[in-house]
């Protein structure tokens, strides 16, 4: 939900005439499915990584706003909390430039940005939940000033009616209620999109899903919030709870909830945006001007806005994109499903895994969505998000094994052979893939390592959890920086 939108106050006719036209924009959807030509012929991949703002000491800096204005640069926004950034980078073709190309990119942005920012007084840090982060930092001041997020606050509470319930049950438990969205801020991820065509749109979906509980338990790097040792993955239960605009009451109902994994493997990428429709009333009923009838039909490319900007308030694990770009529509997989960091290494490793793998599996005779419940796919992510790394998954063929073992004997070869279809050859994939390789055989990962590192420190007689914290997340920004992946952090 990247739109800027004016703050005001939606009347019932806004409503309804903004349903009409997300009915509108469907039938027009349909049509464009059957006859207009997506850009498809040269698919092209795309990364946004969002980030926290630290001092010196590791806590959080309220201070997007001047760290922005101090970057200067386009591609990176505002996120939700004033403590957070984001940065987009530019959509490429997976296999442009060369090994490590991508990569040093990345990291001459982020180390652009960091000299900025610091002077200023902020420096960055990638990771999924910031651990020195309090119940304290996410009351309603917390919130960007973007006027987005205020009118998106109030609608969700106008929504739900009542507080937000917030409880994890991990290593150790969370309970708390708030006032306001932002401990949604406290999430920062990393985002693989993945344009492709719409007739193999549901086959890469599916895949995605398929795969989702494998990525977070290779890559978890969420163990703390406020304090507590939660979940590896804490993030995935956290932004289920803190956007749910449903009081206890309408969740017994059934009501679908707005971070959804889904209930289905799909037949079209259609079948998502109905879904959309169907199931969600709209929080943010803005109409625009455009027709998109009457563009079709004058032979232009309607920009859908109604149906887009509702898709940006249903928050998918996998979500679909529908966008045009220099005049052609393509659509596009947004994967949600990772934290941020821990290296810049770290996370190109995860997109290569990403993307080989979803290719690999689209390509086999007997999919891996024909073999297996959505529900266990859906059982395979939260055991992920819990256990990280040491998480036992369900892959059919093979039932239920530990997810280091399911990939280093059959999804890794998998993922070589998908990047080898993609014309990415053996001296490029090597170090990539080598990475997730690593973190298998030695079932380490950024995750283990903050878990292991507190708990040093309060072992050698630091003087209590939060200034454990503290150390912990200053030597882990050393690390970011040197770009070593995380299993190799050392715990001393």
């Amino acid at each position: 939900m990247g739109r800027d939108v004016p703050a005001l106050v939606f009347t019932r006719e806004d409503r309804r005439r903004y349903r009409e036209k997300m009915h509108t924009c469907l039938d027009v959807l349909t049509q464009m499915l059957r006859e207009s030509a997506f850009e498809s012929e040269r698919p092209q991949v795309g990364l946004e990584i969002e980030l926290n703002l630290v001092d010196a000491d590791g806590r959080p800096v309220m201070r997007n706003t001047e760290v922005l204005q101090a970057i200067a640069d386009p591609a990176w926004a505002s996120e939700l909390g004033r403590f957070n950034l984001e940065i987009n980078i530019p959509p490429r073709q997976l296999t442009a430039g060369g090994p490590g190309d991508w990569e040093q990119e990345i990291r001459d942005a982020l180390n652009h940005a960091e000299e900025r920012a610091s002077a200023v007084g902020a420096h960055l840090i990638m990771i999924g939940i910031l651990p020195t982060l309090g119940e304290s930092d996410v009351g309603e001041s917390a919130l960007s000033g973007d006027p987005r997020y205020r009118l998106l606050n109030e609608q969700i509470f106008a929504a739900r009616g009542e507080d937000l319930r917030i409880r994890v049950d991990g290593v150790e438990r969370l309970s708390m209620y708030a006032d306001a969205i932002t401990p949604e801020a406290a999430c920062t991820s990393t985002q693989f999109h993945l344009q492709v065509d719409p007739k193999q749109f549901a086959d890469y979906w599916n895949a995605a899903q398929a795969i989702a509980g494998v990525q977070i338990a290779l890559a978890a790097n969420s163990p703390f919030l406020f304090g507590r040792e939660l979940w590896r993955e804490t993030r995935i239960p956290l932004f289920e709870q803190a956007t749910d605009t449903r009081p206890e009451e309408i969740k017994a109902q059934g009501v679908r909830p707005r971070v959804w994994f889904g209930e289905r493997w799909i037949t079209s990428v259609f079948d998502l945006f109905e879904e959309n429709v169907r199931y969600y009333p709209a929080l943010l009923p803005l109409c625009d001007d455009e027709d998109p009838q009457q563009a079709l039909d004058g032979g232009g490319i309607p920009q859908l806005g109604e149906l887009t900007l509702h898709n940006g308030t249903i928050y998918r694990w996998n979500r679909p994109v529908y966008a045009v770009t220099k005049g052609r529509p393509h659509l596009r997989i947004e994967n949600r499903v990772l934290p941020a960091g821990p290296t810049v290494a770290d996370i190109i490793a995860n997109g290569a895994f990403y993307y080989g793998l979803t290719r690999a599996l689209v390509d086999e005779d007997r999919p891996v969505w024909t073999r297996m419940s959505f529900s266990v796919a859906e059982e395979n992510l939260h055991t992920a998000a819990r256990d990280g790394i040491d998480a036992r998954l369900y892959w059919p063929g093979v039932g239920e094994v530990p997810v280091t073992e399911l990939v280093l004997r059959r999804l890794l070869p998998l993922a070589h052979r998908g990047l080898e279809l993609t014309g990415m050859d053996a001296e490029w994939r090597e170090p990539l893939l080598g990475i997730i390789e690593q973190r298998c055989v030695t079932a380490r990962n950024g995750a283990l390592w903050q878990a292991e590192m507190v708990h040093h420190l309060e072992k050698a007689g630091t003087s209590d959890r939060g200034e454990a914290l503290r150390q912990m997340t200053t030597t882990y920004i050393d690390y970011m920086h040197m770009n070593a992946p995380a299993h190799t952090w050392p715990v001393d």
